[in-house]
């Protein structure tokens, strides 16, 4: 891993698993957003695809919860799906739809206790996995 660093606050975690779980056996989708290294929110997006192996963000909701991140001076600071039947990093579908830089990639995926996540930064091509640090969760990726 890396020398970088990103904090979920646990409640941001919480409304991951939350949205994970409400999609199943679909894979969820959304935006964290955040400052300097660490969530303030989570903005779920619905799935278009509604697939177990592929997500593609609604357009207009993402648009929404952008100008929302925007109005309220925080930043994109990673995009969230999950692998409801694994792997627990990109597939190279995710490498090769990857349209954030900026933005880590963090995914969910089935962990012995429930779901656990790992965080990584794709960028044309090149994948490298960063920390994930969950406070109050035994999991960190």
């Amino acid at each position: 891993m890396g020398g970088e660093v990103f904090t979920l606050r646990s409640e941001d975690w919480r409304a991951i698993l939350d949205d994970v779980e409400r999609c199943l056996p679909a894979e969820a989708c959304g935006l964290v957003a955040g400052r300097s290294g660490h969530s303030t929110g989570v903005f779920p997006i619905t799935n278009e695809l509604s697939s177990s192996s592929r997500f593609r963000m609604s357009p207009a909701e993402q648009i929404r919860a952008m100008w929302r991140i925007e109005a309220l001076g925080w930043n994109l600071e990673a995009i969230y799906h999950s692998h409801p039947q694994g792997p627990s990093g990109p597939s190279h579908i995710d490498v090769a739809e990857a349209a954030y830089p900026e933005a880590i990639s963090i995914i969910v995926s089935p962990a012995p206790a429930g779901f656990g996540a790992r965080g990584f930064r794709i960028d044309r091509g090149t994948v490298q996995e960063i920390t994930l640090l969950i406070p109050g969760s035994a999991r960190r990726g």
